[in-house]
Protein backbone atom coordinates (compact mmCIF):
# COMPACT_ATOMS: atom_id res chain seq x y z
CA UNK A 1 0.00 0.00 0.00
CA UNK A 2 2.77 2.87 0.60
CA UNK A 3 4.54 1.70 -2.50
CA UNK A 4 1.34 2.60 -4.27
CA UNK A 5 0.62 5.53 -2.52
CA UNK A 6 3.97 6.75 -3.00
CA UNK A 7 3.52 5.95 -7.10
CA UNK A 8 0.25 7.73 -7.37
CA UNK A 9 1.32 10.84 -5.17
CA UNK A 10 3.95 11.19 -7.81
CA UNK A 11 1.74 10.35 -11.00
CA UNK A 12 -0.34 12.68 -9.63
CA UNK A 13 2.24 15.54 -9.39
CA UNK A 14 3.63 14.96 -12.89
CA UNK A 15 -0.03 15.86 -14.02
CA UNK A 16 -0.55 18.88 -12.07
CA UNK A 17 -1.80 21.78 -14.74
CA UNK A 18 1.82 23.60 -15.02
CA UNK A 19 3.80 20.30 -14.71
CA UNK A 20 6.18 19.70 -17.29
CA UNK A 21 4.14 16.90 -18.76
CA UNK A 22 0.81 18.86 -18.92
CA UNK A 23 2.56 22.07 -20.55
CA UNK A 24 4.40 19.96 -22.74
CA UNK A 25 3.69 19.94 -26.51
CA UNK A 26 1.64 17.44 -27.87
CA UNK A 27 4.29 16.56 -30.41
CA UNK A 28 7.19 16.56 -28.28
CA UNK A 29 4.48 13.26 -26.26
CA UNK A 30 4.95 11.67 -29.79
CA UNK A 31 8.46 12.57 -30.11
CA UNK A 32 9.50 10.99 -26.66
CA UNK A 33 7.46 8.06 -27.69
CA UNK A 34 9.28 7.22 -30.83
CA UNK A 35 12.49 7.68 -28.70
CA UNK A 36 11.63 4.78 -26.32
CA UNK A 37 10.53 2.24 -29.81
CA UNK A 38 14.03 3.26 -30.79
CA UNK A 39 15.32 2.26 -27.50
CA UNK A 40 13.27 -0.73 -27.21
CA UNK A 41 14.12 -1.74 -30.73
CA UNK A 42 18.20 -1.32 -29.51
CA UNK A 43 17.49 -3.56 -26.74
CA UNK A 44 14.89 -5.77 -28.82
CA UNK A 45 17.37 -8.86 -27.98
CA UNK A 46 17.75 -8.09 -24.37
CA UNK A 47 14.31 -7.64 -23.76
CA UNK A 48 13.23 -10.83 -26.01
CA UNK A 49 15.89 -12.76 -23.37
CA UNK A 50 13.87 -11.42 -20.28
CA UNK A 51 10.78 -12.31 -21.45
CA UNK A 52 12.03 -16.18 -21.87
CA UNK A 53 14.10 -16.35 -18.89
CA UNK A 54 11.14 -14.86 -17.02
CA UNK A 55 8.10 -16.59 -18.73
CA UNK A 56 9.40 -19.77 -20.07
CA UNK A 57 8.24 -17.74 -23.74
CA UNK A 58 10.01 -19.49 -27.31
CA UNK A 59 12.54 -16.37 -27.65
CA UNK A 60 11.82 -16.81 -31.34
CA UNK A 61 8.25 -16.22 -30.48
CA UNK A 62 8.92 -13.07 -28.19
CA UNK A 63 11.76 -11.78 -30.53
CA UNK A 64 9.62 -11.71 -33.98
CA UNK A 65 5.95 -11.34 -32.22
CA UNK A 66 6.18 -9.71 -29.02
CA UNK A 67 8.81 -7.25 -29.90
CA UNK A 68 7.62 -6.41 -33.02
CA UNK A 69 4.20 -5.46 -31.77
CA UNK A 70 5.83 -3.40 -29.08
CA UNK A 71 7.51 -1.30 -31.63
CA UNK A 72 4.80 -1.19 -33.86
CA UNK A 73 2.69 -0.04 -31.25
CA UNK A 74 4.97 2.68 -29.72
CA UNK A 75 5.34 4.07 -33.12
CA UNK A 76 1.59 4.22 -33.61
CA UNK A 77 1.04 5.76 -30.68
CA UNK A 78 3.48 8.32 -31.14
CA UNK A 79 1.97 9.25 -34.25
CA UNK A 80 -1.22 10.01 -33.16
CA UNK A 81 -0.43 12.32 -29.88
CA UNK A 82 -0.60 15.56 -32.19
CA UNK A 83 -3.56 14.59 -33.74
CA UNK A 84 -6.67 13.99 -31.12
CA UNK A 85 -8.45 17.00 -32.07
CA UNK A 86 -11.97 18.22 -30.76
CA UNK A 87 -14.19 19.87 -33.30
CA UNK A 88 -16.27 23.09 -33.60
CA UNK A 89 -20.43 22.46 -33.50
CA UNK A 90 -22.38 25.52 -35.41
CA UNK A 91 -24.95 26.38 -33.11
CA UNK A 92 -27.71 28.87 -33.19
CA UNK A 93 -26.94 32.72 -31.98
CA UNK A 94 -23.82 34.43 -30.65
CA UNK A 95 -22.32 30.95 -29.36
CA UNK A 96 -18.85 29.95 -30.56
CA UNK A 97 -19.02 25.88 -29.50
CA UNK A 98 -16.38 23.40 -29.33
CA UNK A 99 -15.23 20.19 -28.29
CA UNK A 100 -11.91 19.53 -26.73
CA UNK A 101 -10.15 16.18 -25.66
CA UNK A 102 -8.25 16.27 -22.60
CA UNK A 103 -6.41 13.29 -20.54
CA UNK A 104 -8.08 11.46 -17.80
CA UNK A 105 -5.07 12.02 -15.26
CA UNK A 106 -3.61 9.06 -13.10
CA UNK A 107 -4.23 5.60 -14.58
CA UNK A 108 -3.27 2.58 -12.80
CA UNK A 109 -2.18 -0.05 -15.01
CA UNK A 110 -2.21 -3.95 -13.92
CA UNK A 111 -0.31 -6.25 -16.04
CA UNK A 112 -0.90 -10.36 -16.54
CA UNK A 113 2.30 -12.86 -16.98
CA UNK A 114 1.40 -14.23 -20.25
CA UNK A 115 2.51 -11.10 -22.32
CA UNK A 116 4.25 -8.89 -20.09
CA UNK A 117 6.56 -6.95 -22.25
CA UNK A 118 3.28 -6.36 -24.92
CA UNK A 119 0.98 -5.76 -22.19
CA UNK A 120 2.65 -3.00 -20.98
CA UNK A 121 3.63 -1.38 -23.84
CA UNK A 122 -0.46 -1.91 -24.89
CA UNK A 123 -1.89 -0.09 -21.48
CA UNK A 124 1.23 3.02 -21.55
CA UNK A 125 1.87 3.99 -24.84
CA UNK A 126 -2.26 4.74 -25.56
CA UNK A 127 -2.16 6.22 -21.62
CA UNK A 128 1.03 8.45 -22.56
CA UNK A 129 -0.13 9.38 -25.93
CA UNK A 130 -3.19 10.96 -24.64
CA UNK A 131 -1.15 13.06 -21.47
CA UNK A 132 -1.85 10.52 -18.97
CA UNK A 133 0.09 9.45 -15.96
CA UNK A 134 0.99 6.25 -15.09
CA UNK A 135 1.47 3.44 -12.15
CA UNK A 136 2.01 -0.08 -13.25
CA UNK A 137 1.99 -3.19 -11.65
CA UNK A 138 3.44 -5.83 -13.50
CA UNK A 139 2.60 -9.76 -12.65
CA UNK A 140 4.95 -11.05 -9.93
CA UNK A 141 5.47 -14.22 -12.22
CA UNK A 142 7.06 -12.09 -15.00
CA UNK A 143 8.36 -8.18 -13.41
CA UNK A 144 12.14 -7.85 -15.09
CA UNK A 145 10.97 -6.49 -18.66
CA UNK A 146 8.57 -3.96 -17.02
CA UNK A 147 11.86 -3.30 -14.75
CA UNK A 148 14.02 -2.71 -17.50
CA UNK A 149 11.80 -0.50 -19.70
CA UNK A 150 11.42 1.80 -16.79
CA UNK A 151 15.12 2.29 -17.26
CA UNK A 152 14.57 2.60 -21.17
CA UNK A 153 11.80 5.27 -20.16
CA UNK A 154 14.13 6.89 -17.94
CA UNK A 155 16.68 7.33 -20.58
CA UNK A 156 14.24 8.59 -23.27
CA UNK A 157 13.68 11.56 -21.20
CA UNK A 158 10.30 11.62 -20.12
CA UNK A 159 9.62 13.49 -16.99
CA UNK A 160 9.56 12.35 -13.43
CA UNK A 161 6.48 10.67 -12.00
CA UNK A 162 4.99 10.09 -15.24
CA UNK A 163 5.76 6.32 -15.54
CA UNK A 164 5.44 4.71 -12.20
CA UNK A 165 6.18 0.87 -11.54
CA UNK A 166 5.29 -1.10 -8.21
CA UNK A 167 6.27 -4.70 -8.55
CA UNK A 168 3.94 -6.76 -6.37
CA UNK A 169 1.13 -9.28 -5.83
CA UNK A 170 -2.27 -8.90 -6.61
CA UNK A 171 -4.08 -8.61 -3.77
CA UNK A 172 -1.69 -6.75 -1.93
CA UNK A 173 -0.22 -3.85 -4.79
CA UNK A 174 -3.02 -4.80 -7.05
CA UNK A 175 -5.99 -4.10 -4.60
CA UNK A 176 -3.85 -1.17 -3.45
CA UNK A 177 -4.61 0.07 -7.26
CA UNK A 178 -8.20 -0.67 -7.85
CA UNK A 179 -9.23 0.42 -4.27
CA UNK A 180 -6.65 3.89 -4.20
CA UNK A 181 -9.10 7.43 -3.90
CA UNK A 182 -6.61 9.11 -6.34
CA UNK A 183 -6.53 6.74 -9.10
CA UNK A 184 -9.06 8.23 -12.09
CA UNK A 185 -8.75 5.39 -13.99
CA UNK A 186 -7.47 1.52 -13.88
CA UNK A 187 -6.94 -0.84 -16.69
CA UNK A 188 -6.60 -4.91 -16.22
CA UNK A 189 -5.94 -7.67 -18.02
CA UNK A 190 -6.34 -11.27 -16.55
CA UNK A 191 -8.79 -13.80 -15.02
CA UNK A 192 -12.79 -13.20 -15.13
CA UNK A 193 -12.79 -13.24 -11.52
CA UNK A 194 -10.34 -10.87 -10.67
CA UNK A 195 -12.04 -8.87 -12.84
CA UNK A 196 -15.20 -8.80 -11.02
CA UNK A 197 -12.65 -7.91 -7.99
CA UNK A 198 -11.54 -4.91 -9.47
CA UNK A 199 -15.17 -3.40 -10.82
CA UNK A 200 -16.27 -4.23 -7.33
CA UNK A 201 -13.19 -2.01 -6.04
CA UNK A 202 -13.61 0.72 -8.11
CA UNK A 203 -17.51 1.15 -7.66
CA UNK A 204 -16.50 1.18 -3.79
CA UNK A 205 -13.93 3.50 -3.86
CA UNK A 206 -14.24 6.58 -6.40
CA UNK A 207 -16.25 5.41 -9.14
CA UNK A 208 -13.00 5.17 -11.49
CA UNK A 209 -13.32 3.88 -15.18
CA UNK A 210 -12.38 0.92 -15.73
CA UNK A 211 -10.98 -1.51 -18.77
CA UNK A 212 -11.05 -5.08 -18.04
CA UNK A 213 -9.24 -7.68 -20.67
CA UNK A 214 -10.50 -10.78 -19.20
CA UNK A 215 -10.49 -14.52 -20.14
CA UNK A 216 -11.72 -16.56 -23.02
CA UNK A 217 -12.70 -20.42 -24.21
CA UNK A 218 -12.31 -19.41 -28.05
CA UNK A 219 -14.20 -21.63 -30.09
CA UNK A 220 -12.22 -22.41 -33.96
CA UNK A 221 -15.46 -23.81 -36.17
CA UNK A 222 -14.10 -26.03 -39.22
CA UNK A 223 -16.52 -26.74 -41.84
CA UNK A 224 -16.17 -29.75 -44.23
CA UNK A 225 -15.14 -28.09 -47.07
CA UNK A 226 -12.40 -26.38 -45.25
CA UNK A 227 -8.85 -27.11 -46.52
CA UNK A 228 -8.21 -29.94 -43.95
CA UNK A 229 -4.07 -29.65 -43.38
CA UNK A 230 -4.36 -25.53 -43.02
CA UNK A 231 -7.15 -26.34 -40.71
CA UNK A 232 -5.14 -28.52 -38.42
CA UNK A 233 -1.74 -26.48 -38.38
CA UNK A 234 -4.12 -23.31 -37.51
CA UNK A 235 -6.11 -24.80 -34.69
CA UNK A 236 -2.89 -26.13 -33.74
CA UNK A 237 -0.68 -22.84 -33.73
CA UNK A 238 -4.37 -21.20 -32.26
CA UNK A 239 -4.02 -23.28 -29.25
CA UNK A 240 -0.93 -24.35 -27.98
CA UNK A 241 0.68 -20.89 -28.82
CA UNK A 242 2.67 -19.81 -25.85
CA UNK A 243 1.80 -23.24 -24.33
CA UNK A 244 -1.93 -22.31 -24.46
CA UNK A 245 -1.54 -19.78 -22.02
CA UNK A 246 -3.41 -16.71 -23.75
CA UNK A 247 -6.79 -15.11 -23.64
CA UNK A 248 -7.80 -16.34 -27.16
CA UNK A 249 -6.09 -19.89 -27.52
CA UNK A 250 -8.38 -21.71 -29.16
CA UNK A 251 -8.75 -24.79 -26.92
CA UNK A 252 -12.10 -25.71 -28.02
CA UNK A 253 -12.24 -26.96 -31.71
CA UNK A 254 -16.00 -27.90 -33.76
CA UNK A 255 -15.79 -29.64 -36.54
CA UNK A 256 -18.56 -30.84 -39.05
CA UNK A 257 -18.89 -34.37 -39.01
CA UNK A 258 -18.13 -35.84 -42.13
CA UNK A 259 -14.50 -34.93 -41.40
CA UNK A 260 -14.62 -34.99 -37.56
CA UNK A 261 -12.41 -38.26 -37.45
CA UNK A 262 -10.27 -37.38 -40.21
CA UNK A 263 -9.57 -33.69 -38.75
CA UNK A 264 -9.38 -35.97 -34.91
CA UNK A 265 -6.60 -38.52 -36.86
CA UNK A 266 -4.58 -34.99 -38.18
CA UNK A 267 -4.91 -33.10 -34.93
CA UNK A 268 -3.24 -36.03 -33.19
CA UNK A 269 -0.41 -36.66 -35.59
CA UNK A 270 0.46 -33.23 -35.27
CA UNK A 271 0.76 -32.32 -31.65
CA UNK A 272 2.52 -36.12 -31.15
CA UNK A 273 5.68 -33.92 -33.53
CA UNK A 274 5.81 -31.07 -31.38
CA UNK A 275 9.44 -30.40 -29.84
CA UNK A 276 9.57 -29.48 -26.33
CA UNK A 277 12.29 -27.97 -24.26
CA UNK A 278 14.59 -24.92 -23.46
CA UNK A 279 12.82 -22.08 -24.85
CA UNK A 280 15.48 -20.15 -25.65
CA UNK A 281 17.05 -22.97 -28.17
CA UNK A 282 16.35 -22.97 -32.10
CA UNK A 283 13.74 -25.33 -32.75
CA UNK A 284 12.28 -26.33 -30.02
CA UNK A 285 8.24 -25.85 -30.25
CA UNK A 286 6.67 -25.47 -26.85
CA UNK A 287 8.48 -24.68 -23.47
CA UNK A 288 7.45 -25.23 -20.24
CA UNK A 289 3.84 -23.28 -18.40
CA UNK A 290 4.65 -20.51 -16.21
CA UNK A 291 4.75 -21.85 -12.81
CA UNK A 292 3.77 -24.83 -10.64
CA UNK A 293 0.64 -23.30 -10.09
CA UNK A 294 0.02 -23.13 -13.62
CA UNK A 295 1.12 -26.75 -14.14
CA UNK A 296 -1.29 -28.32 -11.69
CA UNK A 297 -4.04 -26.80 -12.77
CA UNK A 298 -3.77 -27.73 -16.64
CA UNK A 299 -2.99 -31.64 -15.06
CA UNK A 300 -5.88 -31.04 -13.17
CA UNK A 301 -8.21 -30.23 -15.66
CA UNK A 302 -6.92 -32.93 -17.78
CA UNK A 303 -7.63 -35.37 -15.41
CA UNK A 304 -11.55 -34.14 -15.11
CA UNK A 305 -11.80 -34.49 -18.66
CA UNK A 306 -10.83 -38.32 -18.37
CA UNK A 307 -13.23 -38.57 -15.82
CA UNK A 308 -15.98 -36.90 -17.31
CA UNK A 309 -16.03 -39.19 -20.16
CA UNK A 310 -13.72 -37.37 -23.17
CA UNK A 311 -11.50 -39.27 -24.99
CA UNK A 312 -7.66 -39.00 -24.48
CA UNK A 313 -6.46 -39.39 -28.30
CA UNK A 314 -2.19 -38.53 -27.25
CA UNK A 315 -0.52 -36.80 -24.24
CA UNK A 316 -2.46 -36.19 -21.30
CA UNK A 317 0.81 -35.72 -18.84
CA UNK A 318 3.94 -34.15 -17.57
CA UNK A 319 7.05 -34.47 -20.12
CA UNK A 320 10.65 -34.74 -18.83
CA UNK A 321 11.81 -34.77 -15.57
CA UNK A 322 12.55 -31.15 -15.13
CA UNK A 323 10.44 -28.33 -15.42
CA UNK A 324 6.89 -27.68 -15.57
CA UNK A 325 6.48 -29.32 -19.42
CA UNK A 326 3.09 -30.62 -20.26
CA UNK A 327 2.80 -32.97 -22.97
CA UNK A 328 0.69 -31.35 -26.12
CA UNK A 329 -2.92 -32.98 -25.18
CA UNK A 330 -5.79 -34.04 -27.51
CA UNK A 331 -9.54 -34.81 -26.19
CA UNK A 332 -12.38 -36.27 -28.32
CA UNK A 333 -15.57 -36.91 -27.86
CA UNK A 334 -15.94 -33.55 -25.71
CA UNK A 335 -19.30 -32.31 -24.85
CA UNK A 336 -20.46 -28.68 -23.96
CA UNK A 337 -21.15 -29.37 -19.97
CA UNK A 338 -17.23 -30.57 -19.55
CA UNK A 339 -14.96 -28.64 -17.61
CA UNK A 340 -12.42 -29.24 -20.63
CA UNK A 341 -14.82 -27.33 -22.70
CA UNK A 342 -15.89 -24.71 -20.18
CA UNK A 343 -12.78 -23.47 -18.30
CA UNK A 344 -9.92 -21.38 -19.68
CA UNK A 345 -5.82 -23.22 -19.97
Amino acid sequence: QADVDKAVKAARKAFELGSTWRTMDASERGRLLNKLADLVERDRLILATMETIDGGKLFSTAYLMDLGACIKTLRYCAGWADKIHGRTVPMDGNFFTFTRHEPIGVCGQIIPWNFPLVMFIWKIAPALCCGNTVVVKPAEQTPLSALYMGSLIKEAGFPPGVVNIVPGFGPTAGAAISHHMDIDKVAFTGSTEVGKLIKEAAGKSNLKRVTLELGGKSPNIIFADADLDAAVEFAHIGLFYHQGQCCIAGSRIFVEEPIYDEFVRRSIERAKKYTLGDPLKPGVQQGPQIDKEQYKKILELIESGKKEGAKLECGGGPWGDKGYFIQPTVFSNVTDDMRIAKEEV
